[in-house]
Protein backbone atom coordinates (compact mmCIF):
# COMPACT_ATOMS: atom_id res chain seq x y z
CA UNK A 1 0.00 0.00 0.00
CA UNK A 2 1.77 3.52 -1.24
CA UNK A 3 1.06 6.62 -0.52
CA UNK A 4 3.53 11.18 0.90
CA UNK A 5 3.45 18.93 6.20
CA UNK A 6 6.31 21.05 6.92
CA UNK A 7 4.36 21.11 10.50
CA UNK A 8 3.17 17.71 9.69
CA UNK A 9 1.64 17.40 13.64
CA UNK A 10 -1.39 19.15 11.67
CA UNK A 11 -1.70 16.31 9.85
CA UNK A 12 -1.47 13.10 11.45
CA UNK A 13 -2.25 10.41 9.13
CA UNK A 14 -2.65 7.13 11.08
CA UNK A 15 -2.39 4.08 8.96
CA UNK A 16 -5.66 2.52 10.11
CA UNK A 17 -7.16 5.82 9.45
CA UNK A 18 -6.17 6.35 5.30
CA UNK A 19 -6.58 1.93 4.45
CA UNK A 20 -10.02 2.14 5.37
CA UNK A 21 -13.43 0.67 3.92
CA UNK A 22 -13.62 3.97 1.47
CA UNK A 23 -9.91 3.74 0.42
CA UNK A 24 -9.80 -0.05 -0.24
CA UNK A 25 -12.66 0.35 -2.46
CA UNK A 26 -11.44 3.36 -4.80
CA UNK A 27 -7.68 1.80 -4.86
CA UNK A 28 -7.64 0.25 -8.28
CA UNK A 29 -9.50 3.08 -10.40
CA UNK A 30 -6.89 5.81 -8.47
CA UNK A 31 -3.68 4.45 -8.98
CA UNK A 32 -3.02 6.51 -12.27
CA UNK A 33 0.13 4.93 -14.23
CA UNK A 34 1.01 2.38 -11.52
CA UNK A 35 -2.17 0.40 -12.29
CA UNK A 36 -1.83 0.28 -15.76
CA UNK A 37 -1.43 -3.04 -17.85
CA UNK A 38 2.11 -1.78 -19.03
CA UNK A 39 3.38 -0.94 -15.74
CA UNK A 40 2.12 -4.11 -13.74
CA UNK A 41 3.22 -6.75 -16.75
CA UNK A 42 7.01 -5.30 -16.26
CA UNK A 43 6.78 -5.49 -12.62
CA UNK A 44 5.22 -9.38 -12.48
CA UNK A 45 7.81 -9.95 -15.30
CA UNK A 46 10.93 -9.20 -12.96
CA UNK A 47 9.09 -10.88 -9.98
CA UNK A 48 9.02 -13.88 -12.25
CA UNK A 49 12.32 -13.70 -13.21
CA UNK A 50 13.70 -13.43 -9.33
CA UNK A 51 11.76 -15.73 -7.97
CA UNK A 52 13.30 -18.49 -10.12
CA UNK A 53 10.46 -21.01 -10.04
CA UNK A 54 9.99 -20.82 -5.91
CA UNK A 55 7.18 -19.24 -3.21
CA UNK A 56 6.80 -15.46 -3.12
CA UNK A 57 5.77 -13.68 -0.12
CA UNK A 58 4.37 -9.68 -0.82
CA UNK A 59 4.64 -7.76 2.37
CA UNK A 60 1.62 -5.27 2.25
CA UNK A 61 0.14 -7.39 -0.72
CA UNK A 62 -2.98 -4.44 -0.47
CA UNK A 63 -6.33 -5.43 -2.94
CA UNK A 64 -3.51 -7.41 -5.20
CA UNK A 65 -2.08 -5.16 -7.97
CA UNK A 66 0.76 -7.49 -8.17
CA UNK A 67 0.05 -10.86 -6.27
CA UNK A 68 -2.78 -11.46 -8.13
CA UNK A 69 -1.05 -11.78 -12.07
CA UNK A 70 2.19 -12.76 -10.82
CA UNK A 71 -0.22 -15.98 -9.51
CA UNK A 72 -1.84 -16.35 -12.86
CA UNK A 73 1.79 -16.73 -13.76
CA UNK A 74 2.12 -19.70 -11.86
CA UNK A 75 3.92 -18.55 -8.97
CA UNK A 76 2.53 -19.56 -5.67
CA UNK A 77 1.88 -16.33 -3.87
CA UNK A 78 1.38 -15.44 -0.36
CA UNK A 79 0.62 -12.48 1.05
CA UNK A 80 0.89 -10.17 4.49
CA UNK A 81 -1.72 -7.24 4.79
CA UNK A 82 -2.69 -4.81 7.72
CA UNK A 83 -6.07 -3.48 6.12
CA UNK A 84 -8.95 -5.99 6.36
CA UNK A 85 -10.74 -3.92 3.74
CA UNK A 86 -7.62 -4.12 1.23
CA UNK A 87 -7.69 -7.99 1.64
CA UNK A 88 -11.57 -7.97 1.32
CA UNK A 89 -10.83 -6.41 -2.47
CA UNK A 90 -8.63 -8.76 -3.46
CA UNK A 91 -10.63 -11.49 -2.21
CA UNK A 92 -12.62 -10.46 -5.50
CA UNK A 93 -10.06 -10.86 -8.01
CA UNK A 94 -8.79 -14.20 -6.57
CA UNK A 95 -11.57 -15.58 -4.85
CA UNK A 96 -11.31 -16.82 -0.95
CA UNK A 97 -8.35 -19.37 -1.32
CA UNK A 98 -6.16 -18.80 -4.60
CA UNK A 99 -4.14 -16.68 -2.52
CA UNK A 100 -3.06 -17.44 1.16
CA UNK A 101 -2.81 -13.54 3.45
CA UNK A 102 -2.15 -13.15 6.92
CA UNK A 103 -3.98 -10.52 8.56
CA UNK A 104 -0.83 -8.02 10.32
CA UNK A 105 2.01 -6.15 10.73
CA UNK A 106 4.25 -6.80 7.77
CA UNK A 107 7.26 -5.51 9.99
CA UNK A 108 6.32 -8.63 12.39
CA UNK A 109 3.89 -11.07 11.45
CA UNK A 110 5.33 -14.86 10.42
CA UNK A 111 3.56 -16.99 7.77
CA UNK A 112 4.20 -20.46 6.98
CA UNK A 113 6.99 -21.96 4.83
CA UNK A 114 9.84 -20.52 3.14
CA UNK A 115 10.73 -18.56 0.59
CA UNK A 116 12.81 -17.53 -2.72
CA UNK A 117 11.25 -14.64 -3.44
CA UNK A 118 9.53 -11.64 -0.91
CA UNK A 119 8.87 -8.56 -2.35
CA UNK A 120 7.70 -4.74 -1.18
CA UNK A 121 6.93 -3.02 -4.10
CA UNK A 122 4.91 1.09 -4.91
CA UNK A 123 6.60 2.99 -1.80
CA UNK A 124 4.90 0.70 0.64
CA UNK A 125 7.99 -0.09 3.51
CA UNK A 126 7.69 4.10 3.74
CA UNK A 127 4.41 3.52 5.52
CA UNK A 128 6.70 2.57 8.04
CA UNK A 129 7.14 6.03 10.47
CA UNK A 130 9.75 4.93 12.36
CA UNK A 131 13.20 3.63 11.11
CA UNK A 132 13.08 1.11 14.11
CA UNK A 133 9.85 -0.33 12.41
CA UNK A 134 11.49 -0.69 8.43
CA UNK A 135 14.60 -2.08 9.98
CA UNK A 136 12.46 -4.48 11.08
CA UNK A 137 10.84 -5.25 8.35
CA UNK A 138 13.86 -6.06 6.73
CA UNK A 139 14.70 -8.82 9.21
CA UNK A 140 11.39 -10.06 9.05
CA UNK A 141 11.67 -10.02 5.46
CA UNK A 142 14.81 -11.96 5.64
CA UNK A 143 13.36 -14.59 8.47
CA UNK A 144 11.10 -15.68 5.11
CA UNK A 145 13.64 -16.35 2.90
CA UNK A 146 15.71 -19.65 2.03
CA UNK A 147 19.64 -19.26 1.88
CA UNK A 148 20.29 -17.83 -1.33
CA UNK A 149 16.68 -16.08 -2.21
CA UNK A 150 15.81 -12.27 -2.58
CA UNK A 151 14.16 -9.48 -0.88
CA UNK A 152 13.41 -6.71 -3.26
CA UNK A 153 12.39 -3.39 -2.43
CA UNK A 154 10.55 -0.69 -4.71
CA UNK A 155 10.76 2.63 -3.41
CA UNK A 156 11.12 6.67 -4.77
CA UNK A 157 13.91 8.75 -4.13
CA UNK A 158 13.37 11.75 -1.97
CA UNK A 159 12.74 14.88 -3.88
CA UNK A 160 14.94 16.99 -1.79
CA UNK A 161 16.59 19.09 -4.60
CA UNK A 162 13.48 20.56 -5.69
CA UNK A 163 12.83 21.93 -1.99
CA UNK A 164 14.90 25.49 -2.02
CA UNK A 165 15.33 27.35 1.28
CA UNK A 166 11.86 27.92 2.49
CA UNK A 167 9.92 25.86 0.51
CA UNK A 168 8.31 22.92 2.47
CA UNK A 169 6.43 21.04 -0.36
CA UNK A 170 6.93 19.47 -3.91
CA UNK A 171 4.49 18.95 -6.80
CA UNK A 172 4.79 15.30 -7.81
CA UNK A 173 1.72 14.91 -10.30
CA UNK A 174 0.03 17.07 -12.57
CA UNK A 175 -2.64 16.02 -14.77
CA UNK A 176 -6.46 15.66 -15.98
CA UNK A 177 -8.54 15.45 -12.86
CA UNK A 178 -5.62 15.06 -10.58
CA UNK A 179 -2.75 16.61 -8.82
CA UNK A 180 0.19 15.51 -5.88
CA UNK A 181 1.59 17.47 -3.39
CA UNK A 182 4.36 15.79 -1.35
CA UNK A 183 5.07 18.09 1.84
CA UNK A 184 8.19 17.35 4.02
CA UNK A 185 9.37 17.27 7.45
CA UNK A 186 13.52 16.90 6.63
CA UNK A 187 14.39 16.67 10.17
CA UNK A 188 11.99 13.49 10.76
CA UNK A 189 12.81 12.39 7.45
CA UNK A 190 8.87 12.36 7.05
CA UNK A 191 6.56 13.56 4.35
CA UNK A 192 2.66 13.75 4.02
CA UNK A 193 1.55 12.80 0.30
CA UNK A 194 -1.34 14.79 -0.42
CA UNK A 195 -3.42 13.57 -3.60
CA UNK A 196 -6.64 15.76 -4.76
CA UNK A 197 -9.13 14.59 -6.97
CA UNK A 198 -10.97 17.02 -8.93
CA UNK A 199 -13.69 17.08 -11.64
CA UNK A 200 -15.49 20.00 -13.96
CA UNK A 201 -16.71 21.72 -10.93
CA UNK A 202 -15.29 23.62 -8.34
CA UNK A 203 -15.12 20.68 -5.60
CA UNK A 204 -12.24 18.29 -5.03
CA UNK A 205 -11.54 14.96 -3.17
CA UNK A 206 -8.22 14.91 -0.89
CA UNK A 207 -6.91 11.63 0.03
CA UNK A 208 -3.43 11.79 2.50
CA UNK A 209 -1.27 9.19 3.92
CA UNK A 210 1.70 10.07 6.30
CA UNK A 211 5.44 8.25 5.20
CA UNK A 212 9.18 7.98 6.11
CA UNK A 213 11.19 8.43 3.19
CA UNK A 214 14.73 6.42 3.20
CA UNK A 215 17.18 7.01 0.62
CA UNK A 216 19.20 3.89 -0.70
CA UNK A 217 22.09 3.97 1.28
CA UNK A 218 20.02 3.71 4.37
CA UNK A 219 18.34 0.69 3.09
CA UNK A 220 21.57 -1.33 2.37
CA UNK A 221 22.60 -0.57 5.61
CA UNK A 222 19.23 -2.16 7.39
CA UNK A 223 19.57 -4.91 4.63
CA UNK A 224 23.07 -5.50 6.40
CA UNK A 225 21.82 -5.89 9.61
CA UNK A 226 19.13 -8.05 8.52
CA UNK A 227 22.04 -10.73 7.14
CA UNK A 228 21.35 -9.40 3.70
CA UNK A 229 23.36 -8.54 0.69
CA UNK A 230 22.78 -6.44 -2.12
CA UNK A 231 22.64 -7.54 -5.54
CA UNK A 232 21.27 -5.54 -7.87
CA UNK A 233 19.73 -1.69 -8.13
CA UNK A 234 18.04 -1.01 -11.00
CA UNK A 235 16.25 2.61 -11.88
CA UNK A 236 13.24 0.56 -12.63
CA UNK A 237 11.96 -2.90 -13.60
CA UNK A 238 13.24 -2.54 -17.06
CA UNK A 239 16.85 -2.51 -14.89
CA UNK A 240 17.53 0.48 -15.97
CA UNK A 241 20.81 1.99 -14.63
CA UNK A 242 20.35 3.82 -11.43
CA UNK A 243 22.09 7.44 -11.83
CA UNK A 244 21.98 10.46 -10.13
CA UNK A 245 18.98 11.66 -11.95
CA UNK A 246 16.49 8.39 -10.84
CA UNK A 247 13.33 9.42 -9.36
CA UNK A 248 12.86 5.55 -7.82
CA UNK A 249 14.84 2.49 -7.46
CA UNK A 250 14.25 -1.46 -7.02
CA UNK A 251 16.65 -2.80 -5.45
CA UNK A 252 17.22 -6.75 -5.31
CA UNK A 253 19.34 -7.81 -1.86
CA UNK A 254 19.76 -11.57 -1.54
CA UNK A 255 20.43 -14.12 1.32
CA UNK A 256 23.73 -15.19 1.42
CA UNK A 257 23.42 -18.87 0.58
CA UNK A 258 23.69 -21.62 -1.90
Amino acid sequence: MPGRASGCDADRVEHADVWDEATAQAYDDDLGAMGSAEVVARTVDRLVELAEGGPALELAIGTGRIGVPLAARGVAVTGIELSEPMVARLRTKAGPDAIPVVVGDMAHVRVPGAFTLVYLVFNTVSNLLEQSEQVACFRNAAAHLRPGGRFVVELGVPDLRRLPPGQSAVIFETAPGRMGLDAYEVATQHLVSHHFRFGDGTGAQLFRSRHRYAWPAELDLMAQLAGLELEHRWAGWDREPFTDDATSHVSVYRRPGI
